[in-house]
Formats: C-alpha cells, structure tokens, sequence
C-alpha cells in the first residue's frame, strides 16, 4: 500500500502541474495569462483577458486533473489521511508546476475536483457557497477564502472521515490566497468582470 500511495502522490503532483491557463492559451493562441491581467494562470484570469469559453475551458481542466489522481486513489482502497496528502500535491503540482517553471495557479478549482473525486453532496454545497459569495461580493478570491473556510465543515457533515484531510487541503489553499486577502483589505482586489466605462 505504501507503493501505492506513494505513486499516486507523483502522479498527482504531475497532473497537477499540468496547466489549463498555459495549455489552452497556447493552443488557442490567445493571451498569455501569466503575462497579463492578474498574472495568475488560472479560470478567472483567462475568463477577464480571453472570455467565457476559454475561462471554462480551463475551469474544467484545472478540475479533472484534480480529480482523477484522487478518485482513482479513493478506487484503490488508499486511507482518509494518504488521500488528503495526494489532494494536496496535485493541488501543489498547480501552485508550483514542473512543466512551466515552478510558477502557477491559487489552486481553487483543482481543489476542488480533488473533493468532488470523493463527495459529490458536500462538493455541490461547496459550490453553491463559492458561486454565492462570488455574485454577493463580485470578487472570485472571496468566492475561494469563503467557501474553504466552510469547506471542513460541509465534509464533517457528509463524511467526517475525510475532514482532516480537506482541512489540510483548506489551509493550503487559505495560506495561497494571503496576498489576494491584503488587497481586499486595501481596496485594491480586481473583480471578477469590470464594468465598462461610459463615454
């Protein structure tokens, strides 16, 4: 069993730092992410500089790859603990992938495919809080600081077996927002969409 887990936390870590932002920009031949907007190669970023079907092009990548490593552990009978630890490397394999120079992502989407790999009932409702905070407050990272602080408790309702590990998850995630909660509290946070100026 260790074998396995510890295979599994490579490949995890590998899909992880395969980027959507940077595969789906090259591919499509739009702007470089990481060059523009919020320098972030991540769904909100591309959604600002390339639109909507870009945006969710990567939204949907950046979920899968964070899903399949950890369903295919949860498959293979891998313990609550070791399954949080692989959550946490494809969610670093995101923050810091090998594929594209240590430099990526906050991690939110491939965090949350790694919950929804194991609990679609608490990974909807923490869909619905992120959607939720994002129209209330029109910024995407208070969609993310909010629904990862509740993340722990929506999985102990479902399958407390697992909260543990999402706490870990939780605050790995929380920790990479750090920069984006200073510039809230300095008013200087990017939404989600800008309105256009009227001339």
């Amino acid at each position: 069993m260790l074998y396995s887990v510890l295979i599994m936390i490579a490949v995890a870590y590998l899909c992880g730092s395969l980027s959507g932002a940077m595969i789906i920009s090259r591919l499509m031949h739009l702007t470089n992410p990481t060059e523009h907007g919020s320098l972030n190669p991540g769904a909100t970023n591309m959604l600002r500089l390339n639109g909507a079907l870009p945006g969710v092009l990567v939204l949907l990548f950046d979920i899968l790859k964070g899903m399949l490593p950890v369903w295919f552990a949860y498959r293979l009978g891998i313990s609550p603990f070791f399954l949080g630890i692989i959550a946490i490397a494809a969610c670093l394999g995101h923050i810091y992938p090998c594929f594209f120079h240590f430099k990526g992502g906050k991690g939110v989407a491939t965090a949350l495919g790694t919950m929804a790999a194991i609990g679609w009932d608490f990974s909807a409702l923490f869909s619905v809080t992120w959607l939720l905070a994002v129209l209330i407050s029109g910024y995407s990272s208070v969609g993310a600081i909010v629904s990862f602080l509740l993340a722990p408790l929506y999985v102990w309702l479902f399958k407390p077996e697992l909260t543990m590990p999402v706490a870990m998850l939780s605050c790995l995630i929380l920790a990479r927002h750090s920069s984006n909660i200073q510039r809230l509290f300095k008013g200087e946070e990017p939404k989600v969409w800008r309105k256009k100026k009227i001339k």
